[in-house]
């Protein structure tokens, strides 16, 4: 028979990648996974219980879900410039982001209102936004944020303080991206479902959401084998 097409697919079988610079990744990298993991779980059984809903409501669906833990790098050494586009706007396809603090400003939410807003991340804590998952078992009552990263004014003035400091000038923001599990049925739960929350957002299972939304922006298996 004929050989089947060469894809550029990766091997999902495949051992996870460790660079033999850094021994350390799969501790650092697993521990700090399941730190943030945890987090998004406390934050969605609170999330529950401030809607009235069973406080493993959210959690349940996310039991086995494909997580990803996906730290993103900018060099700044080149790409410095004000106003560079670094990650342009967009919302994120699945249920909770999770992000540490990153080393550089630059990160800009969109309100209700239309209004764009510089994030400020305090020493400590995390920063959570909504994705499209929760925004369906909402029925829209949480919104998926839009946001971007770019090269801001802050950007600049706080890369002058690390080269005077000696400092990186690489941008490191450590995020990740808690989706439901893909055989879960996402729609509008309990008080969340009426006849237009139904309408606006009819049962799918989060594998198919997930491949809809990676279809419409070119990401999926089909665009990236080309």
């Amino acid at each position: 028979g004929e050989r089947p097409a060469k894809t550029n697919y990766p091997d999902l079988n495949a051992a996870p990648v460790i660079p033999e610079e850094i021994p350390e990744w799969p501790q650092v990298m697993d521990s700090w996974g399941f730190l943030l993991i945890n987090a998004v779980t406390t934050l969605s059984e609170m999330c529950a219980v401030g809607f009235d809903l069973s406080p493993d409501e959210f959690t349940k669906r996310l039991k086995f879900g494909p997580h990803l833990l996906a730290p993103t790098g900018s060099n700044f050494n080149e790409f410095n410039a004000l106003n560079t586009v670094l990650a342009g706007y967009h919302y994120d396809l699945n249920f909770l982001t999770i992000h540490g603090k990153s080393r550089y400003p630059g990160l800009n939410v969109w309100t209700r209102e239309g209004e764009r807003v510089g994030v400020k991340v305090p020493d400590g804590c995390l920063f959570v936004q909504a994705g499209k998952q929760i925004e369906y078992l909402t029925g829209g009552h949480i919104l998926a944020g839009f946001h971007e990263v770019i090269v801001a004014q802050s950007t600049i003035d706080t890369m002058e303080k690390k080269k005077e400091l000696g400092e990186s000038l690489w941008r490191v923001s450590s995020t990740l991206f808690s989706h439901a599990a893909s055989d879960q049925i996402l729609e509008p739960l309990a008080h969340f479902s009426n006849s237009d929350t139904k309408a606006l957002f009819p049962p799918i299972t989060a594998g198919e959401q997930v491949k809809q939304e990676l279809m419409a922006i070119s990401l999926d298996r089909r665009h990236l084998g080309k």
